[in-house]
């Protein structure tokens, strides 16, 4: 809870505690006056109303909610008005009830004179609680907390994880007295024992503190003082990691996680040096948290590192599937230290690129479609160009249907798989890292020599999941075109028209009336036959059939025929 409910609280106290002897004393401003400057609503739930009159026409400015998002209201609380004409006013505000003390600081403006209301509903509490009460007890009501932090997750808002032994609780949102995201402020690392208090909630089955208010900090008397390799990672052949402590306690205690016991081992313990032996993993890259513990004065004190293993795919050799993305971020409990890939095709953009930013967010799966099912969906969280190099004007864009191939720290944000959050950025786009022979978009389609390499990237008779742009000259028909017999042609193309080069099968196609691929659309009567020497767009899934270039049969149609 933050220390402005407290505030809020003995407000409250005293409004209810002198109310029967005299009125708030109210400072009065020349074109407003109101009645009473601080309003009182039940626990239970109901209403009170002030009363005023104003010189001019009024209305509510914005509120400044705790996620520091702008609204004229809090969203526990509404007003029967929330503008009005000069003379005589009565608002009514109403809430529902609830488990703790709340309050907002309302402002009327009113020409150029504000009015501040504070508007305070019960008087608020907070229950000093373990873990497990937290997770058995209801949303909204306001516990007090200490436990270890066991895990970091974003330090703009100050969000990590808290275990007391009896349970874990997520801390979604740190702050300071006055209600600011201050992380560097509290100097809280993981092994560290921390109190702080917030209202619960649940989200997607995640027990929450909101923006918790930090009340103080026990350093842990253990940390991880240097690790070697530096990314704490063993590579797929296998391989020792060394992990130095700072160690200010009685004892060093450690043991290899349940869930790791199969490929990492201790190999050594020195003093206050630990070395373990990763096993060679001919499967997907791996990963575990170690706790480190020593004792001082009956109490325990813990520091932890991630340990990681490379394997075979999450490489760019071999990237992650969507679905092997998924089921890999699942068992982390902070973001990765090093790169992986992942693959998959765009199916749904939150925001593109921009020169301000130089990032984009979107959604990835493994078929192209978006089923708003974080089992299925992977998120390209705030990530950059090719290279991790910021977006420039002149840059393409990206596009739902492409396929595209993601680098970077990897993590599970609130139960969402998705990349670290600008700590990744853009591998490939339809098998391209750069768009010298295209990126295969509306804007930018893949040339010839693209489109060859790009099949020639994929295994025999493999088919893109996602769609693809494809532009060139007409250099040879084949045996049949389109007309009464068939509703699709092929024909090869290349760069420059010639057959002496890379040439591409346009492998029966559709044509221009018929975008969804339906054979059932017969191709129209005074439709444009293919010729030698015309520039052809298309769009649709390409394959490798045989180690020929070529759009998968009847997945792809002409988009313009010059």
């Amino acid at each position: 809870m933050k220390l402005k409910y407290i505030f809020a609280a003995l407000v409250a106290t005293l409004a209810i505690a002198t109310g029967c002897q005299k009125e708030n004393t109210v400072h009065e401003l020349a074109g407003f006056k109101v009645d009473n400057s601080s309003v009182v609503i039940p626990m239970s739930g109901g209403s009170a109303s002030i009363t005023f009159t104003a010189n001019d026409a009024w209305e509510f400015l914005n509120y400044v909610t705790e996620k520091k998002e702008t609204k004229q209201l809090p969203s526990w609380l509404t007003a029967s008005a929330m503008a009005g004409p000069a003379g005589s006013n009565t608002v009514t505000f109403t809430a529902e009830s609830t488990l703790d003390g709340r309050t907002a600081n309302l402002a009327i403006k009113c020409g150029t004179e504000t009015q501040y209301i504070n508007v305070i509903q019960g008087v608020a509490t907070v229950a000093k609680a373990t873990c497990a009460e937290v997770i058995a007890g209801p949303d909204s009501k306001s516990y007090l907390v200490t436990g270890i932090c066991t895990g970091i997750a974003n330090t703009s808002y100050g969000n990590w994880y808290l275990n007391d032994g009896t349970g874990e609780v997520y801390i979604y949102g740190t702050v300071d007295a006055s209600g600011s995201y201050n992380w560097s402020k509290f100097n809280i690392e993981v092994g560290d024992e921390v109190t702080v208090q917030g209202p619960k909630t649940t989200y997607n089955g995640t027990v929450e503190l909101v923006d918790a208010a930090f009340v103080s900090v026990n350093k842990s008397l253990i940390k991880v003082e240097e690790i070697d390799p530096e990314d704490a990672t063993a590579p797929a052949d296998g391989g020792l990691i060394k992990v130095t402590l700072a160690n200010k306690g009685q004892g060093l205690y450690v043991s290899v996680p349940d869930d790791a016991a199969d490929w990492l081992s201790l190999y050594s313990v020195e003093g206050n040096t630990v070395v373990f032996k990763a096993a060679e993993n001919n499967g997907k890259a791996r990963s575990t948290t170690v706790t480190f513990e020593t004792k001082q004065s009956g109490k325990t004190y813990s520091a932890q590192t991630v340990l990681s293993q490379m394997g075979r795919t999450g490489t760019a050799a071999l990237p992650y599937s969507v679905a092997e993305a998924i089921e890999f971020c699942g068992g982390l409990t902070a973001p990765t230290t090093i790169d992986f890939y992942v693959s998959g095709v765009i199916s749904k953009i939150v925001y593109t690129f921009s020169e301000q930013y130089g990032t984009a967010t979107f959604w990835m799966s493994d078929t192209g479609e978006y089923y708003g099912d974080t089992t299925k969906d992977f998120e390209a969280y705030s990530v950059y160009w090719f290279g991790k190099e910021p977006w420039a004007d002149g840059d393409e864009q990206i596009e739902v249907g492409a396929n595209v191939v993601v680098v970077g720290q990897l993590t599970s944000y609130k139960g969402t798989a998705e990349t670290n959050s600008k700590a990744a950025g853009i591998y490939k786009i339809n098998g391209q890292t750069n768009s010298d022979n295209g990126l295969g978009l509306s804007a930018c389609p893949l040339n010839i020599a693209g489109a060859v390499a790009y099949c020639n990237t994929l295994e025999s008779n493999a088919v893109t999941a996602g769609k693809v742009w494809v532009k060139g000259i007409v250099c040879e028909l084949t045996k049949y075109q389109y007309g009464a017999s068939y509703n699709t042609a092929s024909f090869w193309l290349s760069d420059d028209g010639k057959t002496d080069g890379d040439k591409f099968e346009a492998y029966s196609i559709f044509y221009t009336n018929n975008p969804d691929c339906d054979s059932s659309v017969a191709f129209p009567a005074d439709g444009k036959l293919i010729d030698l020497g015309q520039e052809i767009v298309l769009y649709g899934n390409l394959t490798n059939y045989k180690g020929t270039a070529e759009t998968a049969s009847k997945k792809a149609y002409i988009v313009s025929q010059k």
